[in-house]
Parts: structure tokens; C-alpha cells; sequence
């Protein structure tokens, strides 16, 4: 019998982009990046449902991947054990953006005792390099390398990642050839899905900050 691929055809590979759930920090309006946050009850709920809404999307054996941080390893442990046998690798390309000075300190704080560099933040996030840690074209370039890795390493094969808000928002803007200015541009709730696919040359978006799998909760997701 012929068929598709055996005509040429790309057989696609499915990449799940994941952000983690909520964490107490993240209702706190605290930034996070290195600081490493567990998961809240509400945060382990949304996890739940995510985990849920995969296991019936006829997911075979996926591989599973994530941030060394706590927030997002509980997040795809939760998920993983929908999947018999599934087993979580950590990766570093996907740790979050570190945010140097600004970790541990509420926006408000940020606000106040780096009012020109938060500015910057907001109008010009591509140009911001935060002190004592990174900017968002270095975090770009590390899950970039990292997803492309994975994607060229297991064809055929459907993986599921489990990163952060701001690494998220990099990748995607660089794999959809947008400038990092154009961070503030995409959402990425908590518990968030984004489906790619990878045909051989490049990495497609198919879904964006889909939540829906998150409609029964009462407390509404934030991009924070």
C-alpha cells in the first residue's frame, strides 16, 4: 500500500510546551526565575487538569521534559503519572530566566527601587539586561537550541516540556521570527498549553496559551 510517507511526506512531531501552575509567588505578584518556588494547592489543581486533558488527547508514550525547578518538575511529575511508565527528564535550556536583583521582590518593589529599568521592562523588554542575571535574548537562544534538540533527536515521537512564563514567551517569539520586544505581544498563563509541530526544517505553532482545560476553576489564571 502506498502512502503519504512513503511517498516523502514529513511524518510530523508533536512538541507540548507547557508553562507550570501556580505557585503562592506568582498570586504574590514575586518574581521568581532562579528562586525555586513549589507549586500551592491551587497550582497542583490546575497541574491536575492539565495532566488530565492530555491523557485523553491519545498521547502515545510521550517523552517528558522539564526545568530543574521545582514548580515545573512537580508540574510534569503530575502529568507524567497519567502515563504508565513515563519517566521525567530535567534539561537546563528550560530553566527560567534569571532574573538577578529582582528575584524574590514584588512588582510594587520593582516599581519603586528600579523605576527605569522597569520601564524599560515594560516599552523595550528585548533591550533589558537585569542585573546580576540575564536577558531574554540569551534565554531565547538556550531553549531554542534545546527544543530543536529534542525535536530532531526523537521524530515521530511526541514530548511534552514543562518550562516558565518568560522562557516560553522567548522561544516562541524567536521560533515565530519575532523580536524580543515583542515578549509583552503572547500570553502564557499558568497551566498553559502550546502544541508545535517539527517537520524536519522548522517548528510550526498549531496552539497558543490554551487553557481550556482550566474552565471549571473558579480562581482565573494570570500571565505572571
Amino acid at each position: 500500500m502506498t502512502t503519504l510517507t512513503s511517498l516523502g511526506a514529513e511524518v510530523m512531531t508533536k512538541l507540548f510546551l507547557l508553562r507550570h501552575g501556580q505557585t503562592s509567588w506568582n498570586r504574590e505578584e514575586i518574581f521568581r526565575g532562579r528562586s525555586d518556588i513549589p507549586l500551592n494547592d491551587f497550582g497542583r489543581r490546575q497541574a491536575g487538569f492539565l495532566a488530565e486533558a492530555l491523557s485523553r488527547a491519545g498521547l502515545k508514550n510521550p517523552i517528558f521534559l522539564c526545568s530543574p525547578l521545582k514548580r515545573a518538575r512537580e508540574t510534569a511529575e503530575i502529568i507524567a503519572s497519567r502515563f504508565t511508565g513515563s519517566q521525567v527528564v530535567t534539561d537546563q535550556s528550560f530553566i527560567d530566566l534569571c532574573f538577578g536583583e529582582w528575584e524574590g521582590k514584588t512588582l510594587r518593589e520593582i516599581e519603586s527601587n528600579y523605576p527605569e529599568l522597569y520601564r524599560m521592562w515594560v516599552e523595550n523588554p528585548g533591550e533589558v539586561n537585569f542585573p546580576g542575571g540575564e536577558n531574554l535574548v540569551a534565554v531565547a537562544d538556550r531553549a531554542e537550541e534545546g527544543i530543536i534538540r529534542i525535536a530532531k533527536n526523537n521524530r515521530e515521537k511526541e514530548t511534552i516540556i514543562v518550562a516558565h512564563r518568560a522562557v516560553n514567551k522567548a522561544l516562541l517569539c524567536r521560533l515565530l521570527g519575532l523580536s524580543q520586544q515583542a515578549f509583552w505581544k503572547l500570553r502564557q498563563d499558568t497551566a498553559c498549553l502550546n502544541e508545535l509541530e517539527y517537520d524536519g526544517n522548522s517548528i510550526i505553532m498549531v496552539r497558543l496559551n490554551d487553557t481550556c482545560h482550566l474552565n471549571t476553576m473558579k480562581q482565573e489564571t494570570r500571565d505572571f
